[in-house]
């Protein structure tokens, strides 16, 4: 028993130290953008590490056996980061920035910002793989990172708490009004930008969308 329980510690301490790999790639980008540059397009960064619980709940809900390689090759979101910007452009810009370093591999790409989800959900959703090297070798380690402007971030806080606060079960007038909310948000956001494009102009290099390999 005590074999096993280090060998999950291990196991979960190596997708710890993936994101703080990925943590401070771009905590580099922000206070490089904050020193060199006129203009820093990350507001926030934060993360979180799912329960072992978390992981194999998940793992029967797909009707896997849950193993540490199954876990490796399946559930892609135990360790998350999420990076809030200003505007839509900024998202697509930290994300090239991201994945163009040599030792990060993108794995997938989910775009909600470009088509959001039919709730209204907008995010950037990548998952990146990074090495972590250890006493025991180099393991490639996979990440989930969402990125998302300011006002994607309210919202998606909102829906989070509403879908908790009633079980998942929402009310369908209620869904109307969040859906109609993420409109509104996405109206704000183009709105805002094009205020600080008239102010400032384009920032060198902007991208409306990410082109990513």
């Amino acid at each position: 028993m005590r074999a096993l329980r280090d060998e999950t510690e291990r196991f979960m301490l190596r997708y710890k130290f993936g994101m703080d790999e990925v943590i401070t790639k771009l905590s580099i980008l922000r206070e490089e953008f904050s020193q060199a540059h006129a203009y820093n397009p990350i507001e926030h960064i934060s993360s979180r590490l799912k329960s072992l619980d978390s992981v194999v709940d998940k793992m029967r809900r797909k009707g896997v056996e849950p193993s540490f390689e199954a876990i490796r090759e399946t559930v892609t979101d135990i360790a998350g980061v999420r990076v809030t910007c200003s505007f839509v452009s900024d998202a697509y810009r930290i994300a090239e920035l991201l994945t163009a370093q040599e030792d990060v591999r993108v794995i997938r790409v989910k775009d909600y910002i470009a088509e959001p989800k039919a709730n209204g959900y907008q995010s950037l959703h990548l998952i990146v793989e990074v090495p972590v090297f250890l006493s025991t070798g180099a393991h490639p380690v996979r990440v989930e990172v969402q990125i998302r402007t300011i006002a994607m971030d309210f919202w998606a806080s909102l829906e989070h708490k509403i879908y908790y606060k009633y079980d998942r079960v929402v009310p369908g007038d209620l869904l109307d009004q969040l859906t109609d909310a993420a409109r509104t948000a996405a109206e704000l956001d183009a709105r805002m930008e094009r205020l600080h494009r008239t102010v400032h102009g384009p920032p060198p290099h902007a991208r409306t969308g990410p082109t990513l390999a």
